[in-house]
C-alpha cells in the first residue's frame, strides 16, 4: 500500500496522503486531541507512537501533528505502518456530528462560500474548517487539522477567509476563530 506525506505550513504537521481504496473514514472528519476510551484501534495505534499531538482524519488523508521536541524521521515510518496495518480494516466511523445545514439563508451562504472555496485549500494544507456559527456579522469558525497551531493560521484566518467571506457575503463583518 503506498502512503506518502505532504508537508503542511505547520512544522508540526504532516499529511499522509492514503489510497482512495482504503479510505481513512467513511465520510466528513474526525479530530483527535487526546487519546480516549472510544478510539477505534487505529487511532489508538496512532496515539501509541511517541511524539503525536493531535490526530486529523479525512477520506483521502490524515494529519498527523507532533511534539516539538519529537523527530519527524522517527514518527513517519511508524505512522505509516499503522496505516498499512489498519487501513485495510476498513474506514473509522465518523463519531463527530456533521455541520447541520439548518440556520439563516445567511448561514447556508457562509456553509455554502466554506464548502466550496475554503476547504478545498485548507484541505491541501492538511487541515479543515468548521462552521460554529454567525451572529451579529461576526463568523465563529475552528480550525482544524494542521491549521490548529499553525503559525500561519492568523494570516489564512483574516487574509483569506475574512476576505473571502466579506466579499462574498456582505453581511459577515469579520470571522473569528475559537
Amino acid at each position: 500500500m503506498l502512503i506518502y506525506t505532504e508537508i503542511t505550513p505547520n512544522p508540526h504537521s504532516l499529511k499522509f496522503i492514503v489510497p482512495p481504496e482504503y479510505p481513512a473514514i467513511q465520510r466528513g472528519t474526525y479530530e483527535a486531541t487526546a487519546p480516549t476510551e472510544e478510539d477505534e484501534p487505529l487511532v489508538r495505534e496512532l496515539w501509541k507512537i511517541p511524539g503525536v499531538r493531535g490526530l486529523f482524519f479525512t477520506r483521502a488523508f490524515i494529519t498527523v501533528s507532533k511534539s516539538e521536541e519529537a523527530s519527524w524521521h522517527a514518527i513517519i515510518p511508524e505512522v505509516k505502518q499503522v496505516l498499512q496495518t489498519y487501513l485495510p480494516q476498513g474506514p473509522l466511523v465518523a463519531r463527530q456530528s456533521q455541520e447541520a445545514q439548518e440556520g439563516s439563508s445567511i448561514e447556508q451562504q457562509i456553509r455554502s462560500v466554506l464548502e466550496e472555496y475554503i476547504r478545498p485549500g485548507i484541505a491541501m494544507d492538511g487541515g479543515d474548517v468548521e462552521f460554529l456559527g454567525f451572529d451579529s456579522g461576526v463568523v465563529r469558525l475552528r480550525l482544524q487539522g494542521s491549521c490548529s497551531g499553525c503559525p500561519s493560521s492568523l494570516f489564512t484566518l483574516k487574509a483569506g477567509i475574512e476576505n473571502l467571506l466579506k466579499r462574498l457575503v456582505p453581511e459577515v463583518v469579520s470571522v473569528e476563530a475559537e
